[in-house]
């Protein structure tokens, strides 16, 4: 395929967005209308691809189920090769493939997928290796089976890119940073979410779910977030360490003899809240064990950490005037919710513990001076509008830098 092509074809096509997001063993999609508004016809997910009993569930715009089935898929490949055909067949004519992206390098917007975009995507999965793999092939397949669908890449990177340099910086000599090792930030397409539903200023927002990171919003941009390099930093998450003292990963190799293989492995998928509960990855599953010492630990643990980081990032914003929650956990989980404000009245914060019982959108007390929000983000549509910008750029050359 020539690079021109696909930049021909999004100028020709016109109709419906497909928007994926390829994890190691499930691929989730919706499709999206591009005229007259993003308007959502279809949610679903292919679950436990490689595995007998892989299953295949599809919403409408309204929630319903349309289709429920389970249907043996070996690869990622076949996974988009029947999405692409249920769309083909029972949808509107497809105008192109939007994929989240979890780590883009240096590119500040979405970009339309070339040979060299997709090269230079592979260059970073070092920095992302839970995500990047999984996101590169999904792009790989749908290439391979429909080779003349443009396809667009959204980054979870690209909403900090103008964070303030101090921000970007590490304390590593100069020389490092000038070769791409800095501090990036991720889960930018849920803040951008967040930014278009609220435009206020003085936010803070925590992102908070399997992978978990907070955010300091000014004027609708990045100040500060606790992602850095990697997608490792800052919170604790489901099965990833957060913040250590590189003092222990350099102990973890010399004075215990640990592979950098192990280690990699120890840190993204045995730590976190599976490491500190020794019981599961998920705090739903956790918060149901109310007796248990080691999940109410990982818990507390958890909750601390977060509070910590809510205050230290007030100082990157000079104050409070709003707290969002979002994530699985931040939106569904007022416990958690009510941990982390706890003894954060000095900043303002104070929530109406029935207001939050409830899972209201707005869960702040009156008394308070921050307003606390609790909703649910959409990474997919913020993809599908980053592509619909990329369909109706002009000149397109230019996005693919």
């Amino acid at each position: 395929m020539s690079e021109s092509t696909p930049r021909q074809k999004l100028r020709m096509r016109s109709g419906a967005i497909l928007v994926i997001n390829c994890g190691s063993s499930s691929v989730k999609f919706a499709l999206f209308g591009v005229e007259p508004s993003l308007s959502r016809f279809w949610s679903g997910s292919v679950d436990r691809i490689g595995i007998p009993d892989t299953h295949l569930h599809v919403v409408d715009g309204k929630g319903s189920t349309v289709i429920e089935k389970a249907d043996p898929l070996a690869s990622h490949e076949e996974a988009l090769t029947q999405i692409l055909e249920l769309v083909e067949q029972h949808g509107p004519t497809l105008a192109a493939v939007g994929h989240r992206v979890v780590h883009g390098g240096e590119n500040d917007g979405a970009v339309v997928v070339t040979t060299a975009v997709e090269m230079r995507l592979r260059q970073l999965i070092p920095l992302a290796p839970l995500h990047q793999p999984h996101n590169v092939a999904g792009i790989s397949a749908v290439r391979k089976v429909r080779p003349h669908v443009p396809q667009v890449a959204c980054f979870d990177t690209a909403f900090h890119h103008d964070l303030q340099r101090l921000a970007t910086l590490t304390a590593l000599p100069r020389s490092f940073h000038d070769q791409g090792v800095r501090r990036y930030g991720f889960h930018g397409l849920s803040y951008e979410y967040i930014v278009m539903q609220l435009c206020a200023n003085g936010v803070d927002v925590a992102h908070l779910g399997n992978g978990a990171s907070m955010c300091a919003l000014k004027g609708g941009r990045s100040v500060e977030t606790t992602m850095g390099f990697s997608t490792l930093s800052g919170l604790p998450m489901g099965t990833r360490c957060g913040d250590l003292d590189p003092g222990l990963v350099l102990y973890l190799l010399s004075g215990r003899g640990m592979s950098v293989e192990r280690v990699q492995d120890l840190l993204y998928e045995e730590s976190g809240l599976l490491g500190m509960s020794g019981l599961s990855s998920s705090m739903e599953d956790l918060l149901s064990l109310p007796v248990d010492p080691a999940a109410v630990e990982a818990i507390e643990a958890f909750c601390y950490q977060a509070r910590q980081h809510v205050a230290a990032l007030t100082a990157s914003i000079g104050g409070l005037d709003r707290l969002v929650f979002t994530g699985g956990i931040g939106a569904n989980a007022p416990a958690v919710r009510a941990k982390i404000c706890e003894g954060l009245e000095y900043l303002g914060i104070t929530l109406d513990a029935e207001l939050n019982a409830d899972n209201d959108r707005v869960i702040s007390a009156d008394a308070g001076n921050v307003i606390v929000e609790a909703f649910a983000t959409d990474e997919e549509v913020m993809i599908a509008h980053h592509v619909g910008r990329v369909l109706a750029a002009k000149p397109l050359a230019a996005r693919e830098a």
